[in-house]
């Protein structure tokens, strides 16, 4: 008789695999020592789409068959992984297999990919879970010995079951009503949409801001600058620099204060995602797959977590890694680490914060990829500097009349470095504030006057640091730092939406910044308030949470959703015909290289919109790959198979006849090296 272990991947599981004994590998598992250890490769099975029901759905979109609510949700097996999804349903099923652990990621996926192949197999076998936050043998040891029930998952799974219907409900619904509304093809996401909303918000404050020149006068006291306040009209700036010139000024006041900046918390994904775009210009996608691969690895804990605190069980390991963090990285610690500061129950609600595991002391670090080095780092010195003391400066305002004007000159005076020490050099404080010299109150200096010429600075694009704040922010304005705030999307979530709308082509990538396109600002153009309302999704996030937590039911969660759906189908279930985007809304894919016009993608593929004459998808009646085209148009080479010979296709064009017509096309030729 065994146990049959499910991990999320292959790489989890093998890790598992070790600690139990299963090291005999078969296909699609590992087995011995009483264990069966298999894994389900992301989502084996998920929800059908509305053409799957066979209730009309799959016809041609019309407001006719708008809202689509199911009776009954039905599932369907991954097409590309069914045959492992077939090797789980059997073992699950097998008689030799008295009882099964779960072991996918822990959190609401993890926990729907397990329950919706152990539902979809029709096991009814007893279920334990397995809750680890790091793949350490030590750690799995541990969790082995104290797992519960799956049913005391059954929130967490309820929640999860709740988000993907309701996205599924948002998204079909949405997007084939304001499809059908408007002529076009249109996304619409639950979380997706309101963020596009909010990037297209903030590029029109960008592109509308107008600066404002303003002015101060400056007074030079020789080793320090005094300044007005701010002064909008320039006759006003130049009669008070003419009347302070080469007067005196009197210090009407000196005041000094300690201030204390606390040590950072740690990272929770969203934190660290926004510090490696900040550090290093990763996108939210790729520090996740960086940690999520050092995290297989076994060098860092688990990675999709929105806790900023460890657990009062954590305070010795912690104390022990972060020893292991000065040896490793040499910082050169001489104080002893506070681990109390991190340490922190009641704000650990599924997995701690982020930081690395021991592993760090036999692993070859000088062996990892750029990239989850670059993170790595970035963890340990987090741990680092949020169990160092506190960073102490004494804050100086100097208070200065002259010719009846106040004017004023702050300055700090670092006293304690404490965890500013350890911080990388790029993101130490600029030097905005210098230190001032000792000054009295009633002493004067005789002063040179200037005039400052300032101007107002403009909103700036989102990056993806600036991005996932503001998704992270969404909807929680009324509450303090310290308050669990939910926003769009979970930690574990937000990367894959900021990656579906570049890849939908609403947003584009223009260098760290994110801007909206012409077809992402159109959509947000003709989507009712309540569909892109940030606010709106937070609420519905916040509910999620509580579902998670016991705290409010998903039925009455999805009864929610559903009276949402209804309304907005009753609402905009009409054609407008004041708005049409059949025509300008298809994909924009690029620039004729012939004549700048733009490049559409129709029925039949790429063509140029100004009809030109440029084949723009076609080289001597071969179809180019969106890809290829992708490719030429950046000014790159590419291939094609032509007469059962190979031809190299270059980012150029050449005039060609055919038919008595003349007509442009990428330049082809046979490769001389076939």
């Amino acid at each position: 008789m065994s146990i049959l272990i499910v991990g999320e991947k292959p790489s989890v599981s093998r890790a598992i695999s070790s600690v139990v004994g299963a090291n005999t590998t078969k296909k699609g598992y590992t087995e011995g020592n009483g264990y069966i250890v298999s894994w389900c490769v992301g989502h084996l099975v998920g929800l059908k789409f509305p053409n799957d029901y066979g209730n009309g759905w799959e016809q041609k979109w019309s407001f006719s068959q708008l809202p689509m609510i199911p009776d009954n949700w039905l599932f369907q097996v991954t097409e590309s992984t069914k045959a492992q999804y077939h090797i789980l349903k059997e073992l699950m099923n097998s008689d030799s297999v008295t009882e099964i652990v779960c072991a996918t990621d822990a959190d609401r996926e993890g926990e729907c990919i397990f329950r919706y192949v152990y539902n979809m197999a029709r096991c009814r076998k007893p279920v334990k879970r397995l809750w680890v936050s790091s793949l350490e043998e030590s750690a799995i040891r541990k969790a082995l010995t104290s797992m519960k029930p799956m049913s005391a998952y059954d929130n967490l799974f309820n929640a999860g079951y709740a988000r993907a219907r309701a996205d599924w409900l948002v998204g079909m619904n949405g997007s084939r009503l304001f499809s059908v509304r408007y002529g076009g093809k249109l996304n619409i996401g639950r979380v997706q949409t309101p963020t596009l909303a909010m990037i297209v918000q903030r590029d029109a404050e960008v592109n509308g801001f107008v600066k404002q020149k303003y002015y101060t006068a400056d007074l030079n006291c020789g080793a320090f600058t005094l300044s007005s306040a701010r002064i909008d009209d320039e006759k006003s700036a130049d009669a008070l620099v003419s009347a302070c010139d080469g007067n005196t000024v009197t210090i009407s006041s000196v005041k000094r204060e300690v201030k204390i900046d606390k040590a950072p918390k740690l990272y929770d994904l969203t934190t660290l995602q926004r510090e490696a775009n900040k550090a290093f210009g990763y996108t939210a996608q790729q520090t996740l797959d960086y940690t999520q691969s050092l995290y297989e690895g076994k060098l860092v804990t688990y990675p999709r977590t929105d806790s900023q605190y460890l657990s009062d069980d954590m305070a010795q390991t912690a104390l022990e890694v972060t020893k292991l963090c000065d040896s490793y990285f040499g910082y050169g610690i001489t104080h002893t680490p506070d681990i109390s500061k991190v340490i922190n129950n009641s704000k650990v609600s599924g997995h701690h914060a982020i930081i690395p595991t021991s592993g760090i002391a036999t692993a070859d670090l000088s062996s990892l990829p750029t990239g989850e080095k670059n993170i790595l780092t970035l963890i340990a010195a987090k741990l680092i500097c949020a169990a160092a003391p506190a960073h102490k400066y004494e804050a100086v305002k100097l208070t200065g009349i002259c010719n009846g004007t106040e004017f004023t000159a702050t300055g700090r005076t670092v006293l304690e470095m404490g965890w500013k020490r350890f911080i990388r050099q790029t993101d130490k404080e600029k030097p905005d504030e210098k230190a001032l010299p000792a000054v009295s109150e009633g002493q004067s200096f005789t002063v040179a006057a200037s005039k400052g010429e300032h101007f107002t600075s403009p909103p700036k694009p989102y990056t993806e640091d600036t991005l996932l704040s503001a998704m992270e922010r969404a909807g929680n304005e009324d509450y303090d730092e310290d308050t669990e705030k939910k926003g769009l999307g979970t930690p574990a979530t937000r990367a894959a939406t900021i990656e579906a709308l570049v890849k939908n082509g609403y947003v584009e990538r223009n260098g760290k910044q994110l801007r909206a396109t012409d077809k992402g600002k159109e959509l947000i153009t003709v989507v009712p308030d309540e569909v892109k309302s940030p606010k709106l999704t937070a609420q519905w996030e916040t509910r999620l949470q509580q579902v998670e937590h016991g705290e409010y039911s998903a039925v009455s969660f999805m009864k929610d959703i559903e009276r949402f759906i209804k309304a907005m189908c009753s609402n905009y279930g009409a054609k407008d015909d004041s708005v049409s985007l059949a025509r300008q809304y298809q994909e924009t894919f690029g620039k004729c290289p012939k004549c700048g016009g733009d490049i559409l993608k129709g029925k039949y593929g790429l063509y140029c919109k100004v009809k030109c004459g440029m084949s723009v998808g076609n080289v001597y009646g071969v179809k180019l790959s969106s890809a290829q085209v992708k490719y030429l148009l950046n000014g790159k080479s590419t291939s094609i198979i032509s007469k059962g010979r190979r031809s190299v296709v270059y980012p150029e064009i050449e005039e060609t006849m055919y038919n008595g017509r003349t007509f442009y096309q990428w330049k082809a030729e046979w490769d001389i090296n076939e």
